[in-house]
């Protein structure tokens, strides 16, 4: 059963949309987390459940984050979303420390991936399904330029400006 919540942010009100899950802190996996006006959010579906106490243990860690006293945030992702290459993507974002930035090309070295992937590797990090929590916010451009973020560049700056990175 499809699970979701809505959060009150300084983004905006954030849904949070989950699935039972029995080794997730709280017990609830998140499988999106979208932001108003985000490029390929998610919306509520029919047949999904409004069960805030679900989503108790994210949202405490989004408050504490948001206050800036959360740095590494500690939920479980639903399994199945992306292709390979996109979870693998992914997985490097999670990487990522609080208070830095990367740059697409670095990431891409990282991984391994030719210069010519760099277009591919942005396009994965553009499908990430849980905006804040997988910072991909924290992926820059090679001038150091604020680019490509599906919750929209102004709130890629206030996330930054949050880490202070």
């Amino acid at each position: 059963m499809t699970v979701y919540t809505t959060f009150d942010s300084t983004l905006g009100e954030l849904l949070l949309v989950g699935e039972a899950s029995d080794t997730a802190t709280g017990g609830t996996a998140l499988v999106s987390l979208s932001m108003p006006g985000q490029k390929g959010g998610a919306a509520v579906q029919d047949g999904w459940v409004r069960d805030d106490a679900a989503f108790t243990a994210i949202t405490g860690q989004l408050r504490a984050y948001f206050a800036g006293t959360l740095t590494d945030f500690d939920i479980e992702y639903a399994a199945g979303a992306g292709t390979d290459f996109q979870r693998k993507v992914w997985h490097a974002l999670d990487s990522v420390p609080y208070g830095t930035t990367t740059t697409y090309g670095k990431l891409a070295e990282r991984l391994g991936l030719s210069r010519a992937a760099v277009r591919a590797l942005g396009t994965a990090i553009g499908r990430n399904p849980v905006l804040v929590v997988r910072p991909c916010h924290r992926v820059i451009g090679a001038d150091g330029s604020l680019t490509g973020y599906a919750g929209g560049l102004e709130r890629k700056q206030r996330l930054l400006d949050l880490e202070a990175a």
